[in-house]
């Protein structure tokens, strides 16, 4: 833990019949030390791992949980059985938060954050950073409003201490059940603002909304690529005959979608966030109510002045100011070819 701390590791993976391995700016390393048996990730597991994750662990064959490595950092840990042996891997949450300057947001996003209600949306793949900036979001509010926020997280990953705001933070298994329940219960307890972990399920996703629509400041995360994907998978999750009613719930309450990757980057060791922002507007909001999400992005396109940015967009931002590959470019844009027109306009066919 020391090392992934030293080395700025994002993860540390312990397997049977392998070294510990460092995640190190996107790459796995093994370590100089032998390779671990059975009872080595047995023991290590028992080191860190609470009687009830232990029994998860024997009667569902893994367990999530949060762990404090002294004051130095703070991990997310997955344990599991592969195999029959135990397999750990343990995610080192930063315990800097960064500004939305340093993470790579623009201005507009600050605004958000004082809005009386609605939902705020940050979406990506798993490992793309959307806990940091949500933690980031948060810690402006929480320095610069006099709010009662409360966190619903699965397992809690940055400790919030009280600023000008007050903080509850809220594990789902330790201090309430589900996520759906804890927002819920929010509800009783003069919230302004409410952040749900994660929009796993159906209950989940209607709680957050009605949470929004009710005058809460509400953020959320989603497993999805892309502003407009994010809106359709919402609405696809309901029922048909639902699907109506939440397209018009959506229109009037959501108030912003982030959607972020992150990258290696070519300049210097690190990675560096490429972002999607979607604001609503009231063309949004029509597009939206009218289930016509695919022309979300020319409004994107055209919203600059809104704070808006396509992730193509953003994307060639970020590679012509030499911070990203040319492969990653490439691979990661929404609409390869032309990227690769736009280049070659630009240079006269130079790339």
């Amino acid at each position: 833990l020391q090392l992934c701390v030293d080395e700025e590791a994002s993860d540390l993976h312990i397997r049977v019949n392998a070294p510990p391995m460092l995640r190190i700016h996107g790459s796995l390393v093994p370590l100089d030390s032998p390779v671990l048996d059975r009872d080595d990730t047995e023991r290590l597991m028992k080191s860190i791992a609470s009687p009830v994750s232990q029994q998860g662990l024997r009667e569902v064959g893994g367990a999530d949980f949060g762990f404090g490595f002294g004051d130095q950092a703070r991990f997310r840990v997955s344990v599991f059985r592969e195999r029959g042996n135990v397999g750990i891997v343990l995610r080192q949450i930063p315990k800097k938060l960064l500004t939305l300057k340093q993470i790579g947001l623009p201005e507009q996003v600050n605004e958000l954050l004082f809005r009386p209600r609605g939902l705020v949306l940050v979406t990506g793949p798993t490992g793309s950073g959307k806990t940091t900036t949500l933690a980031s979001m948060l810690n402006v509010v929480n320095e610069q409003r006099d709010s009662h926020i409360i966190t619903i997280e699965d397992p809690i990953e940055y400790f919030h201490p009280h600023k000008k705001s007050v903080v509850t933070q809220r594990e789902i298994g330790a201090d309430v059940p589900t996520f759906a329940e804890a927002i819920r219960r929010a509800l009783r307890q003069d919230p302004d603002v409410i952040l749900v972990g994660e929009m796993r399920d159906l209950e989940t996703m209607q709680a957050a909304i009605t949470a929004a629509e009710t005058g809460h400041l509400v953020f959320a995360t989603l497993h999805t690529t892309g502003t407009a994907t994010t809106v359709d998978r919402i609405v696809d999750a309901f029922p048909t005959d639902q699907q109506d009613q939440v397209r018009t719930q959506l229109s009037v309450g959501l108030v912003a979608v982030i959607s972020q990757l992150l990258l290696v980057r070519a300049d210097k060791p690190g990675r560096v966030a490429a972002f999607e922002i979607m604001i609503s507007t009231p063309s949004i909001r029509s597009r939206i109510r009218d289930n016509k999400t695919f022309q979300i992005a020319s409004d994107i396109q055209t919203g600059a002045k809104f704070g808006m940015i396509s992730l193509d967009t953003h994307l060639l931002n970020l590679y012509q100011a030499g911070h990203i590959h040319y492969e990653d470019l490439i691979t990661k844009s929404q609409d390869p070819d032309s990227i690769v027109a736009k280049l070659k306009e630009q240079a006269g066919g130079r790339h």
